[in-house]
């Protein structure tokens, strides 16, 4: 996604509830519901209510139109063991999660209900997970990333942010891949080779709100992109999945299929889903016009540089596959190395600056090295927790990278402190496992459950060829 103007916008509620829903706060859910429901009563049977567990997968429960009141006011039930399902739809167990016994309630949030221009009879609203008793589910990541959202504007700040969305699609039969769009990578010819389905997926998303920057063919073969507008943080995830669920069943309607897998093809280019942020405080922007390397303010530069500082502990939910680990290699502009340069497609962290002229508006950071296997709530939570440490510390940049990394000897990347990240999931869940921030951040049931999650799938695939990865990984995303 090139710069564009990323203008604040009023963020929503912030904080989750610190206690068990109310009944004043129920029945306040309940007369939304009532009114959304009314809006809705002409050409729609049923909402779509999902959420996304800690492997990435979108999973849903649905209810019929006359039962959204209940819905949004006591939940929909479904059993805890998600938080441990791996991509195969098994099951591990962690200290905090898994296993048959309890349940949670989905509370669909209102505020998103979208009519699926894609799924005729359709609507669809994500959901906050909380206790039988009311609570605040503490695995849930919706509600972990409106809470790191709150605790940043305590301290007067505003985060926008936005999610590229890279998938490949395939006319092959069964779990064949043959590449849709023949043509030269970023080529108008495969523009021209599926015009119409690219117009379809754009005409669904203008009918659901979500405004688009851009469209365009990618790199590898049957590869397109588009890149939504920025909103508040929780926004943003939710955005990035109902693309994602909007891309794929225009796709199948068109007689194709879509991936969104981080590796497609063993040796090729893989989708990403790079994240863009930019700090903001009393409506002017804190990534241009400060003191601090590339004109950023002070405190947009520690923001920064508490990503940075995180990435290889960062990448066990932000690269959260076997699979992630075949895409994220050198000179591939997967962002393979812990640095940060000015529009450097090569480093781990891009400062992309936007033209002369609208930088107070476009400036933002690029995390590259994470893809769409990722819980985009719980990514976001983890990247707004790194970032607000890196404020509060302080935290300066090194000097940034302007060239690919990988062209460096050794010596020159230990001199400038550019480390490759980790190379496998194994690595990165044990840097995570032993970071205070992110610790503090999302709390013990979040770690303990990520790190058995990860291990699950490592062992999962233990032995396993990349070809044999890419084949089991490939239509679970």
């Amino acid at each position: 996604m090139e710069a564009a103007p990323i203008p604040p916008t009023p963020q929503p509620p912030t904080e989750s509830p610190a206690g068990p829903l109310s009944a004043p706060e129920r029945a306040r859910r309940a007369e939304q519901a009532r009114t959304a429901a009314a809006g809705l009563a002409t050409g729609i049977q049923a909402v779509a209510v999902t959420w996304v567990d800690t492997s990435g997968i979108t999973r849903v429960k649905a209810v019929p139109l006359a039962r959204l009141e209940h819905a949004a006011a006591w939940g929909i039930g479904a059993s805890p063991v998600f938080d441990t399902f791996l991509l195969d739809d098994s099951a591990v167990r962690g200290r905090y999660a898994g296993g048959p016994v309890g349940d949670l309630r989905l509370l669909p949030d209102l505020g998103p209900l979208t009519r699926l221009a894609a799924l005729p009879g359709w609507a669809w609203a994500p959901a906050d997970r909380y206790d039988q008793d009311g609570a605040p589910h503490p695995l849930d990541g919706r509600l972990l990333a409106r809470r790191e959202t709150g605790r940043l504007a305590h301290d007067g700040y505003t985060v926008r942010a936005a999610f590229e969305i890279e998938w490949c699609a395939s006319t092959g039969t069964g779990d064949d891949f043959v590449p849709a769009g023949q043509g030269p990578a970023y080529g108008m010819a495969r523009l021209t080779a599926l015009a119409g389905y690219l117009r379809q997926i754009l005409s669904a998303l203008a009918a659901q709100g979500v405004a688009v920057e851009q469209v365009h063919p990618e790199y590898a073969p049957g590869q397109y992109e588009v890149s939504a507008a920025a909103a508040h943080p929780v926004g943003a995830a939710d955005r990035a999945v109902l693309v994602r669920e909007t891309v794929r069943a225009v796709t199948a309607r068109a007689g194709m299929r879509a991936t969104f897998a981080p590796q497609v093809l063993a040796g090729e280019v893989g989708n990403g889903g790079h994240v863009h942020l930019s700090l903001w405080r009393d409506g002017v922007s804190l990534m241009s016009g400060g003191p601090g390397p590339c004109g950023l303010t002070r405190e947009g530069e520690g923001f920064a540089a508490g990503i940075l500082a995180r990435l290889p502990a960062l990448l066990a939910v932000g690269a959260p596959a076997v699979a992630s680990y075949l895409r994220l290699v050198p000179s591939r502009w997967a962002g393979a190395f812990a640095c940060w340069g000015r529009e450097n497609r090569e480093a781990a962290l891009r400062l992309v600056t936007g033209s002369s002229g609208e930088r107070d508006r476009a400036a933002n950071l690029e995390v590259k090295c994470v893809d769409l296997a990722a819980n985009p709530y719980l990514l976001l939570a983890a990247l707004l927790a790194a970032g607000r440490a890196g404020i509060a510390d302080g935290a300066r940049l090194p000097e940034p990278v302007e060239s690919d990394p990988a062209d460096l000897d050794g010596q020159a990347r230990r001199r400038r402190r550019i480390a490759a990240l980790p190379g496998s999931l194994a690595e990165a869940v044990a840097a995570f496992e032993t970071d205070p921030v992110l610790g503090a951040a999302l709390g013990p049931e979040v770690v303990d459950t990520v790190a058995a999650v990860r291990r699950g799938e490592i062992a999962l695939f233990d032995g396993v060829s990349a070809d044999e990865v890419v084949a089991r990984s490939r239509w679970r995303y």
